[in-house]
């Protein structure tokens, strides 16, 4: 008797292959860096801050970059050095809370509606044109200034519509595998529906989700900081970057550095992201 399980997986490239192509694609290695030291800072701020993040010294008001202050001080005095690695921690926060929950939704929902189809899939459909009709943007401020500003909301904004997007990814990959013959032979040898989504469709298209989600994360970390600056993300006095930059905008003639340095921090964090996504996207595209 064939065996589903063999089936499934036997396009699968080797592990040892798998590395020894990541190590052989320096966009992959500089995200994986860039990505690495960001989530060190996240973990760890205080050991490579200098400086507590909220201490107010008026005697250094609004200083630019120098040797006791790299990245300068705010108009408080505060070193914006040490608020902008103390940002890591909420922004890379908003990287993973922002998009797991859309994600987890998202890969269930298509999953079943990629198998069963029929109704569920139409009415699946519409709900994705009620969504994609308007810009995500707009949508996720929306629902923020419906239940209020704070990064809690703004996680349940996000999830509610981002799911929609994980979810029409996943429908499609699942509709691709169901043509493969280990799908036909589980559905053959009696196999239950929850076994053959989960444990042999699902694993199998679950890669461009992966992929996606890479660079979704980077955008949140955008939309996050976008969200910040408006004032309704994260809120004065938390260090986040959309929110140092928020607070440097009335000073950007007299304090460049305050609104630049987080900044960079945003466009360095966000393409770590996207050479790793690039990067996984290669490694685990099926290889004949």
């Amino acid at each position: 008797m064939t065996d589903i399980t063999a089936l499934s997986a036997e396009a699968t490239i080797p592990q040892k292959t798998r590395i020894e192509l990541a190590l052989r694609k320096p966009g992959f290695l500089v995200g994986a860096l860039i990505i690495g030291v960001s989530a060190m800072l996240a973990l760890m701020p205080g050991v490579f801050a200098p400086y507590d993040p909220n201490l107010i010294d008026y005697v250094a008001v609004k200083q630019p970059p120098s040797w006791a202050h790299p990245f300068g001080t705010d108009m408080l005095g505060r070193d914006s050095l040490s608020r902008v690695i103390f940002a890591y921690t909420v922004n890379m926060q908003m990287a993973i809370l922002a998009t797991v929950f859309a994600m987890t939704i998202g890969v269930i929902v298509g999953a079943l509606v990629g198998y069963y189809r029929g109704v569920a899939d139409m009415v699946f459909g519409r709900v994705v044109d009620a969504v994609i009709t308007f810009p995500f943007l707009v949508l996720v401020i929306s629902v923020v200034a419906v239940l209020g500003p704070g990064l809690i909301n703004m996680y349940i904004a996000i999830t509610l519509v981002g799911w929609v997007y994980y979810a029409r990814l996943m429908r499609a990959e699942v509709i691709a595998q169901m043509g493969n013959d280990y799908a036909g032979a589980g559905i053959v040898m009696g196999y239950s529906d929850r076994r053959i989504i989960f444990r042999h469709l699902l694993p199998n298209a679950i890669t461009p989700v992966i992929v996606y989600w890479m660079t979704d994360m980077a955008l949140a970390i955008l939309l996050g900081s976008s969200l910040g600056y408006l004032g309704l993300g994260a809120q004065p006095p938390q260090a986040e970057w959309g929110v140092l930059i928020a607070e440097g905008r009335n000073f950007i003639t007299t304090a460049w550095w305050l609104s630049l340095m987080p900044g960079i921090a945003i466009v360095l964090t966000g393409l770590g992201f996207s050479l790793l996504g690039d990067g996984l996207a290669d490694l685990l595209r099926p290889r004949g």
